[in-house]
């Protein structure tokens, strides 16, 4: 009895060797822990725990349209009552609409053009990722004409990071000065060159670096820098401080930072840095890269960007071949809405926002929004994914804790606006019976500031709730 008990436990044990063996030799084989193709691992059975009451915000669009439509009637009655709030002011407007169906499902003077603020930000995105597309990149390049006679040639790419910044946490991972710096010394050692005269190149952009109904205080204050062709750290003197004050001459500034850079990795620089364009046939010595289109556009819309937004504006007007200026930008991001049939009901003069004189609509945010969530765009998703989520993320993070409003934490996702008087709020958010709607609502005589904020949160909510037939 005892001998058997002893073969059969061998026995198990040289099973229990083989399978480890052959476990082992599959790894290997492909790729081990590390390899793209291996198996996850099974988990481990985990302890019963008691269930936990935890919001969560859900997929950014639902598969498709469930359940029917809310019921007109009671929707209009709930948001009409909303929208009388004394904090919102005398100038409100709003509008719902299913994504699906485009079925209209309240309107209330949807089609009057109200100061948008920051909510023109959607306005830019969709028109970036159409014109620019969404894998594109920006790039900051070093040429060489003459040896040793290098030009800083700025691309319009304003989160380049300087040293400062390198080691700021965060998403995306922004191009880096210092790392364009090493490759250019790098290859300046590699063809025996170690001292360099430098200038700098900002022509990529044009006309002046402020926008029409732009207020005299939003450069000192730290609302945005001037908009240049060449900048670090969007023209914060602390990138760390998002209220930084800005250097008054942004491109100088960085040329002169990267000097510094390429003394550091052991290029010596001439004593003046020079303000001129990159000589015709200069060669490239060097090159860094900005996020691609699409991640630059989420985090303009998540963090409500004005610097970055701006340059994607002109940025699109260079594409669409006209100067790359506020003018041109306005006429390009209007020509490539146009080609969307989204055109009507927007003016603008900016691309972030700041701009006192821009007016769109609550039917043309709506429609923006709509077209960007439906699966016939898939390149303007990140219109959509970019958006804050109340109580959650960016502009919203802050928003939806308490009152009427907290039953749509993790439900809204929507882009906010705000200037002197005007509080906006455009997005998406899913009613009760699952249906995917965009929605926008705007009001720009605002006595209230903090009353007008709450009671947009409420509208918002109203919809996400709306379970109603």
């Amino acid at each position: 009895m005892v001998r058997r008990e002893r073969v059969a436990a061998v026995a198990t044990l040289a099973l229990l060797q083989a399978f480890v063996c052959a476990v082992g030799a599959y790894l290997l084989a492909s790729g081990g822990l590390s390899g793209a193709t291996a198996s996850p691992p099974v988990k481990a059975a985990t302890p019963t725990r008691a269930p936990v009451a935890i919001v969560t915000s859900g997929p950014v669009l639902p598969p498709a349209p469930e359940g029917s439509l809310p019921g007109k009637g009671t929707l209009a009655a709930q948001l009409t009552r909303a929208m009388g709030d004394s904090a919102l002011g005398g100038n409100v407007g709003a509008v719902v609409v299913d994504v699906s169906s485009g079925a209209g499902l309240f309107s209330g003077r949807a089609d009057i053009g109200i100061t948008p603020a920051s909510t023109t930000k959607v306005v830019t995105a969709v028109a970036a990722l159409t014109a620019l597309g969404p894998d594109a990149k920006i790039a900051t390049r070093v040429l060489q004409g003459k040896p040793g006679t290098l030009t800083l040639v700025g691309g319009g790419d304003p989160t380049l990071a300087s040293p400062k910044s390198d080691h700021v946490p965060g998403y995306p991972r922004f191009a880096s000065l210092a790392t364009l710096a090493s490759r250019t010394a790098q290859a300046l050692k590699a063809a025996g060159v170690t001292a360099v005269s430098l200038a700098y190149d900002d022509s990529v952009f044009s006309g002046p670096s402020t926008a029409p109904g732009w207020k005299p205080g939003y450069i000192p204050e730290g609302s945005v820098a001037p908009v240049t062709g060449l900048t670090i750290d969007e023209g914060r003197q602390d990138p760390r401080n998002e209220n930084s004050a800005r250097y008054p001459d942004p491109p100088r500034t960085a040329a002169e930072a990267f000097a510094v850079q390429l003394k550091r990795y052991g290029v010596k620089v001439g004593k003046t840095v020079k303000r001129a364009k990159a000589a015709a046939g200069a060669t490239e010595v060097a090159r860094v890269e900005s996020p691609a289109v699409y991640e630059l556009v989420e985090h303009m819309l998540t963090e409500s960007d004005n610097d970055l937004a701006e340059a994607l504006a002109h940025h699109v007007a260079i594409k669409e071949g006209r100067p790359g200026g506020f003018a041109g930008a306005s006429q390009a991001v209007r020509a490539t809405l146009k080609r969307l049939g989204a055109d009507a009901g927007v003016v603008v003069n900016d691309g972030s926002g700041l701009s006192t004189r821009n007016r769109i609509t609550p039917a043309a945010l709506a429609r923006l929004i709509a077209l960007a969530a439906s699966p016939a765009n898939p390149h303007l998703r990140a219109a959509i994914s970019g958006l804050p989520i109340a109580g959650f993320t960016g502009t919203l993070g802050h928003r939806y804790a308490k009152g009427e409003a907290k039953a749509a934490a993790g439900v809204v996702r929507a882009k906010t606006g705000t200037l002197n008087g005007v509080n906006t709020l455009t997005g998406l958010a899913r009613t009760a019976d699952g249906r995917l709607v965009a929605f926008a609502f705007m009001a720009d005589d605002v006595r209230d500031p903090d009353g007008a904020v709450a009671a947009l949160d409420r509208l918002a909510a109203l919809v996400s709730g709306c379970g109603c037939s």
